[in-house]
């Protein structure tokens, strides 16, 4: 596990920023379509099957798993794919914990909690 300062992590923001956009678009078109996923895969079992639009969701679960990856490669952890919470995993007073942003917050990474409180535990920097 990578454990980043708060200036690592905010300089990473930009990066992560586009990358929690590119999850929030994929996680959005994929919950849209699954009703019509779950449809063609019943259908799949009797024999018929496929799906209108089955090439862009099978693209937009693409993209969803890419980019979700991208974030695991640098040690980012994403937390709620429609909202784009993500943590940054942090040394603070000897204990590990998580440096907490999430889409439509600043620039800044200004929010921080123990790995056990989650973001009801959220606290200033």
């Amino acid at each position: 596990m990578r454990l980043f300062t708060t200036e690592e992590a905010n300089a990473l923001l930009p990066t992560v920023r586009q990358v929690v956009g590119r999850i929030q678009r994929g996680y959005a078109r994929v919950v849209g379509a699954q009703e019509a996923a779950r449809h063609a895969a019943a259908g799949a079992l009797l024999g018929g099957g496929g799906m209108e639009g089955g090439a862009r969701y099978v693209a937009s679960l693409t993209v969803l798993a890419e980019s979700v990856g991208q974030l695991e490669a640098l040690g980012v952890q994403i937390k709620d794919y429609e909202r784009g919470l993500v943590d940054f995993p942090a040394m603070r007073e000897g204990r590990v914990v998580l440096l907490c942003w999430q889409s439509g917050e600043g620039e800044s990474i200004e929010w921080w909690h123990d790995v056990e409180a989650g973001f009801a535990g959220r606290q200033p920097l």
